[in-house]
C-alpha cells in the first residue's frame, strides 16, 4: 500500500508477513537496519558461512573469488555492521584470505611479464586485480627505466602528498 497518494512522490512501503525472505542491495539493509527495532534480519551470504570460511583456511587460493561474488573484501567488511556472533570468526578469515593470497597476486604480477595474465586475473576479486595491475605496472616502469627508456625517476604521489601534507601542518 503506498505510503503517500501525491503522484510525484515515488516511495512505496511493501508490507511483508514476519519471517519472509527478501534480497534486498547492502544500502538498503544498512538503512533499514535498526538494532533497537529489529525491523530485518540479516542472513550471511553462502561465501562467509562456516562452511566456506573452512575452505578459506584450508587453501585460499583455490577459492575462484570472482565467481563468488567479486567485490569478497568490501561487501564482507560491510557485513561487519551487522550485529552477527560470527563476525569475529567473518573477519579473520577475511583477513587471513587476503593474506594468503596476496604474495601469489604480487609473485604472479612480477612474473608475467608480457604474457597473457586473463586467466590468472579472472579468479580475482576486484581489490586482488586492483593490486595485480599494480604489480603489473610497477614492473613495467621498472623494465623501462632499466633499459634507459625512462626519462628520470620520480616520487611517487604518495609520497608528494606526504610532503604536502607535513608542510601544511607546519604552516598551520
Amino acid at each position: 500500500m503506498p505510503i503517500n497518494d501525491d503522484k510525484t512522490d515515488n516511495f512505496w512501503l511493501l508490507w511483508f508477513p514476519q519471517g519472509s525472505k527478501l534480497e534486498i542491495p547492502l544500502w538498503l539493509a544498512k538503512g533499514l537496519h535498526d538494532s533497537k527495532r529489529r525491523i530485518i534480519s540479516v542472513e550471511l551470504p553462502k561465501i562467509y558461512k562456516e562452511a566456506w570460511r573452512t575452505v578459506f583456511s584450508a587453501d585460499a587460493n583455490v577459492v575462484d573469488l570472482h565467481k563468488m561474488g567479486p567485490y569478497y573484501y568490501g561487501f564482507g567488511s560491510q557485513l561487519l555492521n551487522f550485529e552477527n556472533p560470527e563476525n569475529p570468526e567473518i573477519a579473520q578469515t577475511i583477513l587471513q584470505t587476503f593474506v594468503a593470497r596476496f604474495r601469489r597476486i604480487m609473485d604472479s604480477s612480477q612474473n608475467a611479464y608480457n604474457e597473457d595474465t586473463s586467466a590468472l586475473v579472472a579468479r580475482l576479486d576486484e581489490l586482488e586485480r586492483a593490486l595485480f595491475q599494480v604489480g603489473q605496472k610497477g614492473l613495467n616502469d621498472f623494465q623501462c627505466w632499466e633499459k634507459g627508456q625512462a626519462s628520470q625517476i620520480t616520487a611517487s604521489s604518495l609520497v608528494q602528498n606526504y610532503g604536502k601534507r607535513k608542510l601544511t601542518e607546519v604552516d598551520g
